[in-house]
């Protein structure tokens, strides 16, 4: 009878986000599914980890349940005790409400590759819906159909990752290069570098009119590079059939990409590297269980998007590597936000920016639960590790668009 009482005068559901919770990644998962029934949701950021609230409903208890993620079902009472404490000037905490579940779109190519990407991984994992779409689906105009974009592990410039010295023998390799040419020849490009180009700028203009852009590992510098050449021709002879402009460092226009400045490109066209931005060499200095980099503490009333995007039960993250790991930081434009970053090494991990109507983010390395994940490497079981503060900060960005309402622009 007491229990059937208090429920009786229950009106939410408190889901901590802090060490007590058992499956994190899952909490993202539940927290996406209850926008998209049409429910309204709070994120109490800097509270707890940043925990949720959601209406007590029968559904959404039972998803909390079969998702094994902990939960508690608090009275009115206590939700705005919480709420008050949250709301003391002094508290660093705040509470922002989630509306919308965000249309998730992965830029990723066909078939099955021989490495595995986190992002697809995670959403997996959390059962968070979205769909794969490729170059000819961006050329043709798809992107406003959604809200958020994920660009998979993935080379803009036209070099296939600059896989060429180790791989070019092996038939992932020679498939995905005549995959990606005929993919071009189809659309009317010249070059798989001019369809890339293409693709870029299809996903500037997305960010510009309001889109949030996320990704990971060379899916960033590599976009970044490819925007700033977009009027010279940076590929070798064993990538697209010509060599390169001779003075095509002098070529580049570095305001056009999102990011970077000042960078050297690697004019080698066999080294495993695009340019100087990446910090991977650096890591060399340091032994894996040393390797950490650290989130930034923004302040939650004034500075929203940042909070939002880090928060997490721990400040200390453990380091992982990527063909890009991080971002060294003289090259990083100064309007750009660093919220996270390896000060030993100087480095940034994760950084975030705005264009015209929108955002995007770029978050350094391949696999925050495999230090170096290697070609044809297993991919990761994220039921081991399903409390991964690295793996929360791309749920974060899942979250994020549903917080922030504006008129996407076509």
């Amino acid at each position: 009878m007491f229990l059937t009482a208090f429920r009786s005068q229950a009106a939410t559901i408190l889901v901590p986000m802090d060490e007590t919770q058992t499956e994190h990644l899952k909490a993202y998962g539940v927290a996406y599914r209850v926008l998209e029934r049409g429910f309204i949701m709070e994120w109490l950021l800097n509270y707890r980890g940043g925990s949720f609230l959601f209406p007590q409903e029968a559904g959404i208890e039972e998803d909390l349940i079969l998702s094994r993620v902990s939960y508690k079902i608090l009275p009115d009472v206590k939700v705005q005790q919480i709420k008050s404490e949250i709301a003391q000037p002094e508290a660093n905490m705040e509470v922002v409400q989630l509306e919308t579940a965000p249309k998730i779109a992965v830029y990723t190519p066909g078939g099955k590759q021989p490495w595995d990407d986190a992002v697809t991984m995670v959403l997996t994992y959390a059962d968070i819906p979205y769909t794969e779409i490729y170059d000819s689906a961006v050329v043709n105009g798809v992107l406003p159909d959604y809200d958020w974009l994920h660009l998979h592990h993935e080379d803009f410039t036209g070099q296939y990752g600059k896989f060429y010295q180790n791989y070019h023998n092996a038939a992932w390799y020679q498939k995905q290069v005549r995959d990606t040419e005929a993919s071009a020849a189809m659309l009317g490009f010249a070059k798989v570098s001019a369809m890339k180009l293409s693709v870029a700028i299809k996903i500037k203009e997305f960010v510009a009119g309001g889109g949030f852009l996320f990704t990971m590992c060379s899916g960033t510098d590599s976009y970044d590079i490819a925007l700033a050449a977009y009027n010279t021709d940076i590929c070798d002879v064993i990538y697209d059939h010509d060599p390169p402009e001779p003075n095509f460092q002098s070529k580049l226009d570095y305001l056009q990409g999102f990011a970077f400045q000042n960078y050297t490109l690697e004019k080698d066209p066999v080294k495993y590297e695009y340019s100087d931005i990446d910090g991977s060499d650096d890591h060399k200095q340091i032994p894996e269980d040393q390797d950490k980099f650290f989130l930034f503490e923004f302040s939650a009333k004034w500075d929203i998007v940042p909070t939002m995007l880090c928060q997490n039960h721990t400040r200390e993250i453990n380091g992982f590597m990527g063909q890009t790991t991080d971002f060294r930081t003289e090259f990083i434009r100064p309007e750009v936000l660093i919220m996270g970053d390896n000060k030993a090494l100087g480095t940034a991990r994760y950084i975030h920016g705005e264009f015209g109507e929108g955002t995007w983010t770029y978050y350094g390395g391949h696999d925050p639960e495999d230090y170096q994940h290697y070609v044809n490497d297993l991919p990761t079981d994220l039921s081991l590790h399903p409390s991964s503060p690295g793996y929360r900060l791309i749920l974060n960005n899942i979250l994020f668009p549903a917080a922030k309402k504006k008129k996407r622009k076509t």
